[in-house]
């Protein structure tokens, strides 16, 4: 069977192997308009590759390590990106190479090209998936097309395909993927254009950008907008934004530059030209039977068709479906920068310096009215932050994940996470603090008449001072409200127990070698830009453990002043209080009794058995279960348990150190517990749906950090 097939000779019969992409494309050659020259890798070749280097068992392997239906959005992005690891390992088959360079060559030499995924379910009348495939730019030889086209197969498994898993019927054996390579036309204006406007079907809408579409379609430059009425093809509106960039081919894919004046003062498109667009969009509208949503550029005063596909009338999501806010948070490296400069030098230190105010009050000193305001003050602060912190710091943490494509790409490590060792640099708040506390813990092992005197509850006055800069400096190691000699006491409780065992030091990586390692893949502007992402993967690695510790200073500002009330008031009941504030209130203080998890199973007698979950930190250990549902459990951690959680807050990583292992009911490489537990080399499986059930305080565990297995009993 033919693994690539051009696009003149596609025929109807043709369409599943070709994909819904490609399929369109040929059609549209066929009709007459002027479509760039190419061919369509068939999904044949897809399913050759993964069957003949025995790919698809260990896909098959990836996801079967759970359920779907219990994998959370980190665990779909680490499945996601060991099964690309393993399409950038696997070589291709000479047999399948040898048939792809033999098609592919003419059309690779004579200039750059796109690699667009075409899987046989996209772009149809009932469904369009834009953008849960890959798609690359400005490709040159034949061997970088064969590379792309391996991760536009890898990408039919990528964390945001495995979300609509449903909607696109995927699966290992029916599922695969078409490619449609193109060549570039390096039109100077582009755009889309709905044949038929999703607001309002008697109109039509033209979008376009100065330069390549790209620009467009990623967001990174807004268009000039014409409503168009799709009935007589008159111009209704045109908006214009402020044109100050465009996207252009670079030496490799594509750069975003600023946009010259003279271009700058003027539409991308005339009138007429927007005309020619509409009409273009109604004549694929008859050809097809349905509205178009069609991709186009112009070089000189040619216009060029890129795409089609049909509107689909976008379905009503539950109210619960999150899954649009999750991709809105893969971001590109421009606005990445752009939001790693907000968080820093805006966001952090407005919200730090809210926290120090509300922390200079003296609660004690005003009355009751006073005091319920300053609640009221607190709420709001905290309902603002949170905002924020859902905003501006959870989508910075894609920052690491395209650094670590970036990364596996350039380097094709066999650990498809080694990139993480490249992001510390030690300057996580987090491990600060469990310096500190190791600091502290030093002065107890090496002066034994200290630690008696600890061990009576006597403190003496040295200590005791270099407690309270503890506490100023990195606060309380638990926000739950208590008084001042209580949270005292728990600190020295906790610090004589990590006393009573070696001090557990960092692990230790050679971050200069495997800095080279990567850089040494680019050369140039490439370089530079290599260690721009690196950077920025820093920031994104250092605020993913540091931002909760900021927004607890803001928390732990509303808890003080409720314990202040709860003293003052014992028995009383609060005043009035606005909707939002008195919500805020009843949020945190649910959390706080009720706990993550429940502390013990419930319902049913748990018997030894293995558990499956997500590989986060290699290594092997056995150990005494502890569940820790809250801050107040984590204090009462002894050295050598097993750590098992929901999930490892930033504000409990202080516990770390003293774990045997670590297993947590939430999943993900890039949560907190698993970059603690790597940063100690301790053996951690996370996206264990069963961990707090199926385990109890007590039981002997064995934590797998290799395989993701957890054996209880």
């Amino acid at each position: 069977m033919n693994v690539a097939i051009p696009f003149s000779a596609v025929r109807d019969k043709d369409r599943r192997m070709v994909g819904g992409k490609g399929f369109a494309l040929a059609v549209m050659v066929r009709q007459g308009f002027s479509v760039p020259p190419g061919i369509c890798v068939t999904a044949e070749a897809y399913r050759r590759f993964v069957d003949e280097t025995g790919l698809k068992v260990k896909i098959v392997r990836e996801l079967n390590r759970k359920r779907f239906e219990d994998m959370r959005w980190e665990e779909m992005w680490d499945t996601a990106l060991r099964i690309r690891n393993l399409f950038l390992k696997m070589a291709m088959p000479p047999e399948l190479a040898s048939a792809l360079r033999r098609e592919l060559s003419a059309l690779a030499g004579e200039g750059p090209v796109a690699v667009r995924s075409s899987a046989p379910g996209e772009d149809t009348v009932a469904t369009s998936f834009a953008g849960l495939h890959e798609s690359y730019l400005n490709i040159r030889g034949i061997d970088a097309v064969l590379e792309h086209i391996r991760l536009v197969w890898a990408s039919l498994w990528s964390d945001a395909a495995l979300l609509y898993r449903r909607e696109l019927g995927l699966d290992v054996e029916g599922s695969a993927m078409g490619v449609v390579v193109q060549k570039i036309i390096p039109g100077d204006r582009s755009g889309v254009v709905f044949g038929m406007n999703p607001n309002d079907g008697t109109q039509s809408v033209v979008e376009a950008v100065h330069g390549l579409n790209e620009g467009l379609v990623s967001g990174q430059v807004e268009p000039d907008r014409w409503i168009i009425q799709r009935e007589s093809g008159r111009v209704l509106s045109h908006s214009a934004p402020v044109r100050d960039r465009y996207v252009v081919l670079a030496e490799e894919g594509v750069r975003v530059e600023a946009l010259p004046a003279n271009r700058a003062a003027k539409a991308p498109l005339a009138e007429p030209e927007v005309g020619d667009v509409h009409r273009m969009a109604m004549r694929g509208e008859t050809i097809f039977g349905k509205p178009q949503d069609m991709e186009w550029t112009f070089q000189d005063n040619d216009i060029f068709l890129l795409q089609s596909r049909p509107i689909t009338t976008v379905p009503k999501k539950e109210t619960d479906d999150q899954r649009p806010w999750y991709l809105s948070l893969r971001r590109t490296f421009e606005n990445l920068k752009e939001l790693r400069q907000r968080i820093e030098e805006r966001l952090i230190p407005e919200m730090v310096r809210e926290a120090d105010l509300l922390a200079a009050v003296d609660l004690d000193g005003v009355d009751a009215a006073g005091l319920e305001r300053e609640i009221v003050r607190r709420a709001e602060a905290y309902k603002r932050w949170k905002d924020v912190y859902w905003e501006e710091f959870i989508p910075m943490a894609h920052g690491m994940r395209l650094f670590g494509l970036v990364y596996n790409d350039a380097v094709r490590p066999d650990d498809p996470y080694e990139f993480m060792d490249l992001l510390v640099k030690g300057d996580m708040v987090s491990l600060e603090r469990n310096r500190a506390l190791e600091d502290l813990a030093d002065t107890v092992r090496q002066d034994d008449a200290l630690r008696k005197s600890l061990g009576s509850g006597i403190l003496p006055a040295a200590f005791s001072e270099r407690l309270h800069e503890f506490t100023a400096t990195y606060g309380e190691l638990t926000v739950v409200p208590r008084a001042p000699q209580q949270s005292t006491d728990t600190l020295v409780a906790f610090i004589l127990e990590m006393a009573g065992r070696p001090r557990k030091e960092e692990r230790r990586v050679d971050a200069g070698i495997l800095r080279e390692r990567f850089l040494s893949h680019f050369e140039g502007d490439k370089r530079m830009e290599a260690e721009e992402l690196l950077e920025l993967g820093r920031a994104s690695h250092r605020l993913r453990d540091n931002d909760n510790l900021f927004f607890d200073k803001v928390k732990g500002q509303l808890l003080r002043a409720l314990n202040v009330r709860a003293r003052k008031q014992p028995e009383g009941q609060p005043g009035a209080m606005p909707p939002d504030a008195a919500a805020v209130i009843k949020e945190v203080t649910a959390t706080l009794e009720a706990g993550v998890v429940s502390k013990e199973p419930g319902g049913f007698s748990v018997t030894a058995r293995q558990i499956v979950g997500q590989p986060a930190s290699v290594g092997l250990a056995s150990g005494v279960a502890r569940i820790v549902a809250d801050q107040a459990d984590a204090l009462q951690f002894k050295s050598g348990e097993v750590l098992v959680c929901d999930a490892i807050d930033p504000s409990i990583t202080f516990v770390v150190p003293l774990a045997a292992a670590i297993v947590e009911r939430r999943g993900g490489m890039l949560i907190h517990g698993s970059i603690i537990a790597r940063e100690y080399g301790i053996p951690c499986v996370t996206g264990v749906p069963e961990a707090t059930a199926m385990i109890k305080t007590g039981d002997y565990v064995t934590v797998d950090g290799f395989l993701g297995i957890v054996i209880i009993g």
